[in-house]
């Protein structure tokens, strides 16, 4: 009885792992077969004829007429038709190689001839061959196939890419236009100022806004992110604050009230830091609220180097909160130096930041140069501190100088 015990609990095992192996390639081919289905939606949904013609017509022609726009042939009418066709042909070659970026300009213009070469070739074997033997089109002739149906896909990605950029062209022109990039001058003071977007657009923000009663607005901003998000963020700060401005709000109120504006109307993921000084030069009183931007740095023309610390968080963060004022005296021959974080946050090869250290340590070694002068000479330290690495966030600068007092 025993041993029959024992020969039931082995069988009884041995059937359950037995079903165990089973289960688990069951759901191995399950799990597969799950993947080919998502592999053949993916290449087959929203796939029509229409679509379909739409690219060998449609887009093929257009991306003929993109690349070819600015290509003049009316020279060309009387010559012969292989002579019109080489020189039209090498044309467009140029028209497409300036668009594209220097270096790659030599891959292209490695690849488009070696394409035609190739085609060349093979198609003289295939006439020495005297066409296909038994109907079947060698392997050479699928690769070259394969590489003009590849650079047909890649040349109307290129357009699409080209004409966005040539849209973002024109909004950088716009977003540039909204900022006030020549100097601002009244009673002793002046205001310079620079930009470095890290793409062609960007999200910081900087502005001169006159308050009336002999007051100026000193605004510096930075919406988090960079490139057309960060952009478009930019001008909703700009044309609230200007509303806001306009409507009476000062100082902390007006922060409050721009604070949930931007709470109610931006993601929950974005955020804006913002300087806001208002500025009186017949004294040099400077009223500011700092919400969370990094501090402008007062450079006292004999002396130390102040810190503009924070006085609030940033804005959109959370919808209600405390803002306070800070107050400074600009005394003549002191600048006050205002910047984003992509100055600071500038990285070498070696993914060392620029840092606030050498910031100051430049404001100290610099103190002699004019207004301008420093501006532009932190700018290119900065660049020269990258070497050749690509700034990862817009640069923007802004100096506030008075002038000595003439007695």
């Amino acid at each position: 009885m025993t041993d029959l015990r024992e020969r039931y609990d082995r069988f009884a095992a041995a059937f359950g792992a037995g079903v165990r192996r089973t289960a688990r390639a069951s759901r191995g081919a399950a799990q597969q077969d799950q993947y080919w289905l998502a592999v053949h939606d993916l290449f087959t949904r929203d796939v029509t004829s229409q679509g379909l013609r739409e690219l060998v017509e449609h887009e093929s022609r257009e991306t003929y007429r993109f690349f070819t726009r600015e290509v003049d042939t009316s020279d060309l009418e009387r010559r012969p038709w292989y002579e019109r066709t080489a020189v039209a042909g090498w044309r467009v070659f140029e028209a497409m190689a300036y668009r594209l970026h220097p270096a790659r300009r030599i891959l292209f213009a490695v690849a488009v001839p070696l394409l035609f070469v190739g085609w060349g070739v093979y198609l003289l074997q295939v006439a020495a061959r005297g066409g296909f033997p038994g109907g079947v089109i060698r392997w050479d002739g699928l690769l070259i196939a394969s590489a003009t149906v590849l650079l047909f896909l890649l040349l109307m990605e290129l357009r699409d890419k080209l004409g966005l950029k040539s849209d973002l062209e024109v909004a950088r022109q716009i977003q540039f236009g909204l900022l006030p990039f020549e100097p601002w001058q009244r009673e002793g003071f002046t205001v310079v100022s620079a930009m470095r977007p890290a793409n062609t657009v960007g999200g910081d923000y900087f502005d001169i806004v006159e308050l009336g009663e002999g007051r100026v607005a000193i605004l510096m901003g930075d919406v988090a992110g960079k490139g057309m998000p960060a952009a478009l963020l930019m001008a909703l700060l700009q044309g609230s604050l200007r509303t806001l401005l306009t409507a009476g709000l000062r100082g902390c109120e007006l922060m409050a009230k721009l604070n949930a504006h931007l709470f109610a109307n931006i993601p929950s993921n974005r955020l804006v830091t913002l300087f806001y000084g208002e500025l009186d030069p017949a004294t040099g009183r400077l009223d500011y609220v700092n919400a969370g931007h990094n501090p402008p740095l007062l450079v006292r023309g004999k002396g130390s180097i102040d810190r503009l610390s924070a006085t609030a968080v940033a804005l959109g963060v959370v919808d209600e909160t405390t803002f306070e004022a800070g107050r400074v005296d600009i005394a003549p021959e002191d600048r006050l130096l205002l910047y984003t974080d992509g100055v600071t946050e500038a990285e070498n090869a070696l993914e060392e930041e620029y840092g606030e250290n050498r910031l100051l340590a430049f404001l100290e070694g610099h103190r002699a140069d004019s207004d301008r002068g420093l501006l532009d000479g932190l700018l290119a330290s900065v660049l020269l501190y990258g070497g050749g690495v690509k700034p990862r966030d817009d640069m923007t600068l802004m100096v506030v100088g008075r002038s000595p007092d003439p007695s």
